[in-house]
């Protein structure tokens, strides 16, 4: 399963703290799955083929504080574990047009990460997928430039182009093969 954290509401949709539903939305549009509500998931929710793989697709509905409502549901709902999760959301310790890939560890003071472990029953152990936005220079300013600022053009346009993961990449990410995805997306840019 893949997982796109974000806001709900159109006055969230530009902003960068809903880079992972900007992901997962691509992903849909690019392979043709449909995004269908579900209210008693708290999501909308696709399946598909991705690069050869069955997956389910998951934007959940709920403000990003609340995204392990949703995940949580949907992981007990199909016996989807954790290390079978890949979850894709805003990393400020990045600048825009960096991605990371990492499996486990600490939340990083992200409340959307820190909802789905503690809907995991604590387990840490699923893959996320760190899209860069940067950061505001000063913690004052973190609200604000996540939730209410919409990036430059400049910067929505090394996002995107981020994110859009060539083929190969995607294949090993859903096949499990996290070392080559990993070496792909952490490569110096020519």
């Amino acid at each position: 399963m893949i997982a796109g954290l974000g806001n709900p509401g159109p006055e969230y949709a530009d902003t960068r703290h809903n880079v992972g539903t900007w992901w997962v939305e691509a992903l849909a549009e690019r392979y043709r799955v449909p995004l269908n509500l579900e209210t008693k998931f708290k999501a909308r929710i696709g399946r598909g083929w991705i690069a050869g793989t069955q997956v389910r697709l998951l934007v959940p509905t709920t403000y990003m504080n609340d995204s392990g409502q949703a995940v949580g549901a949907l992981c007990r709902f199909y016996k989807i574990e954790p290390h079978q999760l890949l979850v894709a959301y805003d990393e400020m310790a990045f600048e825009p047009g960096q991605v990371r890939l990492r499996t486990g560890g600490s939340d990083n003071g992200h409340n959307g990460i820190r909802s789905i472990v503690s809907h995991l029953g604590n387990n840490k152990g699923f893959h996320r997928l760190r899209i860069g936005v940067g950061h505001p220079g000063h913690k004052s300013k973190v609200t604000a430039w996540l939730t209410s600022q919409r990036p430059p053009q400049a910067e929505r346009e090394a996002i995107e182009a981020a994110i859009d993961l060539p083929e190969p990449v995607l294949a090993d990410l859903l096949a499990g093969e996290h070392q080559n995805a990993m070496n792909a997306l952490h490569a110096p840019k020519e």
